[in-house]
């Protein structure tokens, strides 16, 4: 009798210091194989496949200390897929309440304002750790798999910066800025003025698109979509070089010639009237507030001075003497 008391003192007190040991590490610093550590947990990863993925990873530990202190805190099933980095000051308690909190490690990739689509899916293709799944498709293949049908895709994705966790698709980060542009779009639409001669959000996508390659100065851009507003009322062709220079598409070789401007095509707006028939690159939400809501103004040209503000004018008359004076020197 007295050796099982014994051996119940025994084990209460290695069950103690066995409780106090554990209590402790949950609280050290976890070892690492390196400075840093990142995982990418997978959705329906289970709580022991994810202990042996830091592990692998290198996190210096057993794994089965990481899947008992997931398992025994009672959280182990609300730990979130995504991409997580940790640093030597990290402890096992720290850890599980990051993959619990979702504190992910994001990268991110930055789509710029007058982009075309061609440029969005190049910058997409470096950006680091996503899955390039549009790879091989189509600008038509790539809106369907958007869900977007065969809407063009020129102009239809926003301009911004994009986080996204490693090991995401590329899709991802397209849906997002396509589904993002649908919303500024809309709202853009449903703010306009009245008079515009815009007949659809299509239509202010497209300006917008055309007001983004002609905007030098910040300043500047609502009088020039004040300008081409008033051309397309009066049925006067945009005469704007950035369209010609879209439809040549990789053709251009950074010099734009009269006979280019002769040439007639969809894009050449000096040989037709009224807008083309797809933006011509990505707008950001400034374009497409001034698409909407340009300035008042008798303005129907304008030319660049060289500081990146432009010259407007009333009539021909004036802008002659305004191409004369910033562009040809005077002459």
């Amino acid at each position: 009798m007295r050796a099982l008391r014994w051996l119940f003192v025994v084990l209460l007190l290695v069950a103690g210091v066995a409780t106090a040991w554990c209590w402790r590490w949950l609280d050290q610093p976890l070892p690492l194989a390196s400075p840093t550590v990142e995982l990418s947990i997978e959705p329906g990863a289970s709580p022991r496949e994810v202990a042996h993925a830091w592990v692998r990873a290198g996190v210096s530990v057993p794994p089965i200390l990481l899947y008992e202190w997931f398992r025994w805190s009672g959280d182990a099933r609300r730990i979130r897929a995504g991409s997580y980095v940790i640093g030597p000051e990290v402890t096992p308690r720290q850890l599980l309440a990051k993959m619990v909190q979702g504190e992910e490690f994001f990268e991110r990739v930055r789509l710029l304002e007058g982009w075309t689509l061609r440029q969005f899916r190049t910058e997409l293709a470096r950006a680091p750790y996503l899955k390039p799944a549009s790879a091989g498709m189509t600008d038509v293949q790539l809106m369907a798999a958007l869900g977007a049908g065969s809407v063009p895709g020129e102009g239809r994705f926003f301009p911004d910066t994009y986080l996204y966790s490693r090991g995401v698709s590329d899709l991802t980060v397209l849906k997002r800025a396509y589904e993002t542009m649908q919303r500024h779009l809309q709202v853009a639409w449903d703010s306009r003025v009245d008079g515009l001669p815009l007949k659809s959000p299509d239509e202010v996508l497209i300006l917008a698109s055309i007001v983004e390659k002609e905007t030098g100065k910040a300043s500047d851009r609502a009088q020039i979509a004040g300008v081409f507003s008033n051309r397309l009322r009066v049925g006067m062709p945009l005469q704007t070089d950035p369209t010609v220079i879209y439809g040549l598409g990789e053709s251009f070789d950074g010099n734009l010639r009269k006979r280019d401007l002769l040439a007639d095509g969809p894009f050449n707006t000096y040989t037709r009237t009224g807008l083309p028939p797809t933006p011509i690159a990505m707008p950001g939400l400034a374009s497409l507030r001034a698409a909407v809501n340009p300035e008042r103004t008798k303005a129907l040209y304008f030319v660049a001075r060289g500081d990146g503000s432009s010259v407007f004018s009333e009539s021909l008359v004036e802008h002659n003497r305004a191409v004369n004076t910033y562009q040809r020197g005077g002459r």
